[in-house]
């Protein structure tokens, strides 16, 4: 498991979002409603140095919205299924907007089903508190997956 540090300033992304109480699959479900309506936020999201979509996220906080991680061992919490937007980008009708704070982030290429479970072991044994709700993101380019470990707030 390769793992890099990336600090990223404060991020907004417009999605669908859900909660862990609306039961199994409901982040399968918010992602298929993202990407039939899509077209209702295209317009809204950033773009990269190429004209193509800055990040397509799996947002995730606490049920607060505090960015805490998730509760009972990371099985409750909110999700947004969405895409990177600008601080200014106002959300259309059925979609929400989550200002995600500035983090450091331990960041993992996401290689399997355990990577998580991989991440969070190697935080404990090498005493790296998690400051923050883990977010994934796939680069909209490659479809790389990697996901972000926030170790400090800044």
């Amino acid at each position: 498991m390769e793992l890099q540090t990336d600090m990223k300033t404060a991020f907004c992304v417009i999605g669908k979002e859900g909660s862990t109480a609306d039961g199994p699959d409901f982040v399968r479900r918010l992602w298929e409603d993202a990407n039939a309506h899509f077209a209702e936020v295209a317009h809204l999201a950033k773009k990269d140095e190429n004209g193509g979509l800055a990040g397509i996220w799996g947002a995730m906080t606490d049920d607060s919205r505090a960015f805490a991680p998730w509760k009972n061992n990371f099985s409750e919490g909110l999700y947004l299924a969405g895409v990177e937007v600008a601080e200014d980008a106002e959300a259309p009708a059925g979609w929400t907007k989550w200002r995600i704070p500035a983090f450091e982030y331990l960041v993992a290429k996401v290689q399997g089903e355990d990577t998580f479970s991989a991440v969070i072991a190697y935080m404990a044994e090498n005493n790296i508190p998690l400051a923050g709700a883990v977010q994934d993101f796939t680069c909209p380019e490659t479809g790389e997956n990697r996901m972000f470990f926030p170790i400090k707030r800044l």
